[in-house]
């Protein structure tokens, strides 16, 4: 009894695992993976190599059942063997490899191997070596190579075999036959442009240098794939809702507005700063009067972008009944203010004499004036907006709940 159990628990379960990283089994001989058994391996083997006599994986796994064959006639007690064959995709890349793990977790489900030795037919597919080790250690590699004659047919058999594999797969055909077939059609329209009108040769190398450039380019920075993102973006894309547009274009139109009224108060300095000052000395004196010319030809335009920009956050408020609306329906008016407010500043900036500047001057007073008023219709408008949103709690109840919620569940 105690032998048993020490049998059990020294006993090795040994995987010989195939790997068809590029998916030949399925796509020649549709057979699905993964397969597991020695009957399930040979008959796929077969159908395999009736498909395709020339298709390594089919060396591969008739390798891998002869190597089980040969193990389980010299397998000690304590060791158990299966065979099994997994694929991945035709594409390749982190898909084929992505197949091939879930696949590996498959046979691993249902045949606990405490090592796997690993049959491949090349160089490719022991690129699945870091996926299967990661779950259970590799005891060995068996590679296939296939042997071929060294003599001139067999040469020119294999030397076609892969111009076919050039011309059929579109993966290798772009560059093989793409790129040169568009240089020798560019050859070809100099040859007839030099015939018919006499066209430099020298003009050919420049438009093969432009082409191999730009194809080297495009793939070097991957230009292609943003191309094709951006076209499958377009292609994709869904308009936001009506009122979010519409706050979006108000918003973008505002911001145009401020940016062209900063150009237009420096051309207003430049046009009426007259003469320019040729030193900084000069610039410092003339610091007042070019400050109140830039002002001067920023405030129009900029208080109206300025309030551009606060109507279409206030749509989008009022869509989203958000109480914020009033707020910002108050700060509207106070930047269509700011507009008297910066010109009587631009006013008292220009004063010529500025020991004359206090309430006798009716410049200051005006400035003083604007200030004032601003703030007054700063309270004003804080008291409007209690007294609205008071009588206004059946129309931003929703927004209101939830920042009831959100305030319940931020400690």
């Amino acid at each position: 009894m105690a032998d048993k159990e020490l049998l059990q628990q020294t006993q090795k379960s040994i995987l010989i695992l195939c790997v068809d990283r590029d998916s030949d089994i399925e796509v020649k001989a549709d057979k699905k993976t993964p397969l597991l058994g020695r009957d399930a391996n040979l008959n796929a083997a077969v159908a395999l190599a009736l498909n395709d006599p020339e298709e390594p994986d089919a060396n591969a796994m008739f390798e891998a059942v002869r190597l089980h064959d040969q193990l389980v006639k010299e397998k000690k007690p304590n060791e158990i063997f299966e065979i099994a064959t997994i694929s991945g995709t035709e594409i390749g890349g982190v898909t084929a490899d992505r197949k091939l793990s879930a696949e590996i977790d498959h046979i691993l489900e249902i045949f606990k191997a405490t090592e796997v030795i690993l049959v491949s037919d090349g160089y490719s597919d022991e690129t699945v070596l870091p996926l299967i080790g990661s779950r259970v250690p590799v005891s060995s590699v068996r590679r296939i190579v296939i042997k071929h004659s060294e003599s001139i047919e067999e040469t020119a058999a294999v030397f076609t075999k892969y111009m076919r594999l050039l011309v059929d797969n579109p993966r290798y055909s772009r560059v093989a036959l793409g790129l040169p077939g568009l240089l020798v059609l560019v050859f070809a329209i100099f040859l007839a442009l030099n015939v018919i009108s006499g066209i430099s040769m020298y003009y050919y190398g420049i438009a093969i240098a432009t082409i191999i450039g730009a194809y080297l380019l495009f793939k070097g920075f991957s230009i292609d794939k943003a191309v094709k993102n951006i076209y499958k973006g377009i292609r994709e894309y869904s308009p936001p809702p009506l009122p979010t547009q519409i706050s979006s274009y108000t918003i973008i139109a505002g911001i145009l507005c401020i940016a062209v009224s900063v150009y237009l108060g420096v051309q207003h300095v430049s046009d009426n700063l007259q003469p320019l000052p040729i030193d900084f000395g000069g610039w410092i004196s003339a610091t007042p009067e070019v400050a109140a010319l830039f002002i001067k030809g920023i405030m129009d335009l900029m208080i109206v972008g300025a309030i551009l920009c606060l109507v279409g956050r206030s749509l989008m408020l009022y869509f989203e009944r958000d109480p914020r609306l009033l707020r910002t329906v108050a700060l509207i008016v106070e930047v269509a203010w700011a507009r008297m407010i910066m010109d009587s500043t631009a006013n008292l900036l220009q004063q010529a004499r500025p020991i004359l500047i206090g309430f006798q001057n009716p410049i200051f007073t005006s400035f003083i004036w604007s200030i004032v008023v601003g703030i007054l219709i700063g309270i004003a408008s804080i008291l409007l907006i209690t007294i609205i949103g008071r009588s206004s709690v059946s129309f931003f109840k929703k927004s209101e709940e939830v920042d009831e919620e959100q305030k319940e569940v931020i400690p």
